[in-house]
């Protein structure tokens, strides 16, 4: 069909030039669309993946970085001669004495095996042998856990001779310990190994309930949960208000929060997404404190509740619900922002495209301002601050002129654009660290707080009601907060059940010889210090 500007005033305007130059002008802008699109579901498809077959390390070798994509040309050397087996052998690195290092902190049990005395006497001319050395071999040895009943019996005194000569006749009790639960079988172990069980090895209550089948025992999982929400929330729950005071007097915080699961909530769905929150305290705090908080949802009126009359810095991620609360200064997370590009990274297929150069660009920026604050880790606060006001601070300034060319640059809805966008709403947060050198560069101290819940919530799933909910926010509080005071949980639980049903819960003073770091908590319940190997490592990590 020929088409000219002279065509009929009816025909169709799709078939004019300017309909044709319109049609394909939308034509050009769809297909950019699509484009876009799917190279965006394709970053999404090689991300999915890489998450679900790849490593999850996000280290990064900071000399790597500068010779990404020749470092085969940059490191070759034909001179250098092949290294032998010998040497290899002899330059792998071996830890001595960590067997024995961990055996020492076990009980030992010593079995001797000696020579009886008729068998002391040498076959060869008869006299008495004498002991020359020895030799050692050393095993591990398990004894299974066992139950038994314990029987409190408690005796009642009375006077003879003022039974029959006096009016009234004094009777006197034997003092005995209150039960942690009156007319139950449940003891302050059991209550303890129970919780241990559940919040500390992620065993579900009806897997407990085998378990306890297995040694002849009846418990009922219903029992068990009934004891939990018992020792929690009348018991624990006593401690954890204490730990909360003490959590608001420090300056320094960190918090996070992760999705649970509660079937038997008013007026909502079993399906709905309830929240597990986190807060603990910093890495400079004399006495470390973790609490978890249930609620409903992720509103942000729960952590100013919470913080209420908290004054300080509080490390977070980059979830709005932390914004506004009273006299509370946000610190970004440096780890979130460097995880961006580092996904990013991932997701793209061709690594030696523009894109993944710039991304390169943003990860080499995060990981310089990690490789500082390492090499600053052994400083005071102070002196880690004028560091970082010297190191830094240039740095941030140049990646924040970086961030405003690229953002220009880049689609905003890629995975370099969603990078960019991140670091470029949350900066005034990021740069929040060099206010005070005793801020953290990451929020990671709660990610590893909140680590064992996910952990456990992948066991168990969900929680019944609400008042399991909190009853495990508590339990978790006070183990959580026991290991980071180098306690032991089951020691440290059971100690609390005996304590507490025999200690004035009205005295503040007495509840505080109860708290982790109490002088007064006994030996038993503390863990063996730490080898100078094991500090190493814990640094490490």
């Amino acid at each position: 069909m020929e088409i000219s500007e002279n065509s009929p005033a009816n025909t169709e305007t799709e078939y004019t030039l300017d309909g044709l130059k319109n049609r394909c002008f939308k034509q050009e802008f769809q297909i950019e669309e699509l484009t876009a699109k799917l190279n965006w579901y394709e970053e999404q498809f090689r991300l999915s993946q890489q998450k679900r077959f790849g490593t999850s390390s996000e280290k990064t070798d900071i000399d790597q970085l500068n010779f990404l994509f020749d470092e085969a040309e940059k490191e070759a050397d034909s001179k250098i001669p092949e290294p032998t087996v010998e040497e290899i052998t002899y330059k792998r690195k071996k830890q001595v004495g960590k067997r024995e290092a961990d055996l020492k902190k076990l009980p030992v049990e010593v079995i001797e095996y000696r020579l009886t005395d008729e068998e002391l006497i040498c076959d060869q001319c008869g006299n008495i042998l004498h002991e020359m050395t020895t030799e050692i071999r050393q095993e591990l040895k398990i004894i299974p856990a066992k139950v038994v009943v314990v029987k409190h019996i408690k005796y009642v005194y009375s006077c003879r001779d003022c039974e029959q000569n006096e009016i009234k006749t004094p009777v006197i009790t034997a003092p005995m310990p209150k039960s942690i639960l009156p007319g139950s079988l449940v003891s302050p172990s059991l209550m303890a190994y129970i919780m241990v069980q559940k919040y500390v090895n992620a065993m579900p209550l009806y897997r407990q309930e085998q378990m306890f089948g297995r040694l002849d025992i009846e418990i009922s999982r219903q029992n068990m949960a009934n004891w939990m929400m018992h020792g929690g929330n009348d018991w624990l729950k006593i401690l954890y208000d204490r730990l909360h005071v003490n959590l608001l007097k420090n300056d320094i915080l960190h918090a996070d929060e992760t999705r649970l699961q509660v079937l038997n909530e008013p007026g909502r769905s079993a399906q709905s997404d309830s929240y597990m929150w986190l807060y603990r305290t910093g890495v400079d705090n004399e006495t470390q404190i973790v609490l978890y908080e249930y609620q409903t949802t992720r509103a942000g009126k729960y952590p100013r509740k919470f913080l209420e009359n908290f004054k300080g810095y509080l490390h977070v991620d980059g979830y709005a619900g932390y914004h506004g609360i009273p006299n509370v200064k946000l610190v970004g997370c440096w780890a979130h922002a460097r995880r961006y590009f580092t996904d990013t990274l991932k997701s793209m297929p061709d690594k030696k495209s523009k894109a993944a150069l710039e991304a390169t660009k943003g990860l080499n920026f995060c990981n310089q301002l990690f490789s500082i604050e390492h090499a600053t880790s052994v400083l005071t606060g102070e002196e880690r601050f004028e560091a970082r006001l010297e190191k830094s601070k240039p740095l941030l300034e140049a990646f924040s002129s970086w961030l405003n060319i690229q953002s220009k640059r880049v689609l905003p809805k890629s995975a370099l654009g969603k990078a960019i966008t991140y670091c470029r709403n949350q900066w005034t947060n990021l740069e929040t660290f060099l206010l005070d050198g005793r801020l953290e560069l990451t929020n990671n101290r709660a990610e590893r707080s909140i680590k064992p819940f996910v952990i456990g919530r992948k066991n168990w799933l969900f929680s019944n009601s609400q008042r399991g909910a909190r009853a495990s926010a508590i339990i978790y509080s006070i183990i959580e907060t026991a290991e980071e005071n180098d306690l032991k949980p089951y020691e440290y639980l059971t100690y609390l059940f005996e304590q507490l049903p025999n200690t004035d819960i009205t005295d503040v003073n007495s509840l505080d010889k109860l708290l982790p770091w109490s002088a007064t908590i006994p030996e038993n319940c503390k863990a063996p210090a730490e080898t100078e190997a094991e500090k190493l490592e814990s640094a490490k990590a």
